[in-house]
């Protein structure tokens, strides 16, 4: 046996149709694309989702409403009776992350009223909640709005 000698079955490769070659190719007249039509014609396409003039499928799937999700704004969220932990007078995100309140920095911060403040801050943040600064400037504290 001999690997060069190999060849495909009998009747496994067919020749392709030469179209437009004339009368004597067997595809000559209208070059093998029928009588009449637009395809019949020069110029002529389909594209490739094209589905014989049946509803296409991206108007048949169903689509559903409106979502505000990428429009939500995303705080990192830190209350007040956690910052009591914190030893040094003013807190800002670098502390916070320090302190593992916070995980990123790169995110605006927002400080909630839950829980009350014993000592006195200087705190800076992207937001407060009403509570959280009516606490903070009870306790003689300061908010700097970021």
């Amino acid at each position: 046996m001999d690997l060069s000698k190999l060849k495909p079955a009998k009747g496994y490769k067919k020749d392709s149709k030469r179209k437009g070659r004339g009368e004597g190719s067997g595809n000559g007249c209208t070059a093998g694309r029928g009588e009449n039509g637009a395809l019949s014609r020069s110029g002529s396409k389909r594209y490739s989702w094209f589905e014989g003039g049946q509803m296409p499928l991206q108007r048949r799937i169903p689509k559903f409403g409106f979502s505000n999700k990428r429009f939500k704004k995303v705080f990192e969220i830190v209350n007040i009776k956690d910052i009591n932990v914190i030893n040094k007078k003013k807190i800002n995100k670098e502390v916070l992350k320090e302190f593992g309140l916070i995980k990123k920095t790169n995110i605006p911060l927002k400080i909630l009223g839950d829980g009350d403040i014993k000592k006195e801050y200087e705190i800076k943040a992207d937001a407060f909640s009403k509570s959280a600064k009516e606490k903070i400037e009870k306790a003689n504290g300061k908010v700097i709005l970021l």
